[in-house]
């Protein structure tokens, strides 16, 4: 019976340290671009982290910026990607916490149109229908449109769920202009990149948030931590950095985004305390 007891205690701990291997860890990246398209250049950067932390991080995201917003809210993601106004919103509820943030950037919103386009300002998108990714979307929508009502510009808008097709439509015709960010346009193909210039762009913020659920436990966090940071110091961690624009990871601290705290933004603030 003793032997049959200790046989069941140490199978129990070889099922539960297996258990312990194989759990799985949400990063969600707010979907500026399409899925695939950020599957493609994030999978592989999440794959290195795994390696190096020893913890199973899996890639998500969402179908587009608002369903990306109502999962935060919910706390669905165990770490997560989110721009400067969402880390300001979910830092206070869930109580998401800032790991770190891109090296050596701020975040600067465009407003881009055709490069063939008779468009050089902005009091010439006066009367236009203009394409923007999401409503709290920061950079490329908020504070591009913030920009045009304080110039008196009268427009109508058209949310497109994504950067990637904000530039898109942009490129074909279907709108005279629309928001983004310099990152993500120059994500581009060359063959969309080349056909849109910038005739507006915002002064930098602090830039998108590398950010934890508070759910997560220190040394977990930690780990995944020292693993961002781990990035800089390899040449296939930096290569990997390379194919999202980045030049490095930086630590970051909650207090970092206190400049958007300070634009006392509250277009999500009531959204986020009913969810």
């Amino acid at each position: 019976m003793l032997r049959m007891l200790i046989l069941f205690s140490l199978l129990s701990s070889f099922s539960s340290g297996v258990m312990a291997q194989n759990t799985s860890l949400t990063f969600g990246i707010v979907p500026q671009q399409s899925a695939k398209r950020l599957a493609a250049l994030w999978t592989p950067i999440l794959e290195q982290i795994s390696q190096t932390s020893g913890i199973n991080i899996e890639f998500n995201t969402a179908r587009d910026i608002p369903t990306f917003e109502k999962r935060l809210a919910a706390g669905e993601y165990d770490f997560a990607y989110m721009n400067p106004y969402h880390f300001v919103v979910f830092n206070k509820e869930p109580g998401y916490q800032a790991i770190a943030k891109q090296l050596g950037k701020t975040i600067q919103g465009v407003i881009v149109t055709r490069a063939d386009s008779n468009i050089r300002k902005i009091e010439d998108l006066e009367g236009t229908q203009l394409a923007f990714p999401a409503p709290a979307a920061f950079a490329a929508s908020i504070l591009p449109i913030a920009e045009l009502k304080k110039h008196g510009v009268s427009f109508t808008t058209q949310y497109v769920s994504s950067h990637d097709s904000v530039y898109l439509n942009v490129s074909k015709g279907f709108f005279l202009a629309g928001g983004g960010i310099k990152r993500t346009l120059n994500n581009m193909p060359d063959a969309i990149k080349s056909q849109l210039i910038t005739i507006w762009e915002t002064k930098g913020y602090t830039p998108h948030a590398f950010a934890v659920h508070p759910r997560v436990s220190e040394t977990t966090k930690q780990k995944v931590m020292n693993a961002l940071d781990d990035l800089n110091n390899s040449e296939q961690g930096k290569s990997l950095l390379s194919t999202i624009n980045f030049k490095g990871i930086d630590s970051a601290k909650n207090s970092d985004w206190d400049d958007v705290r300070a634009l006392n933004i509250e277009l999500l603030l009531n959204e986020s305390s009913t969810n």
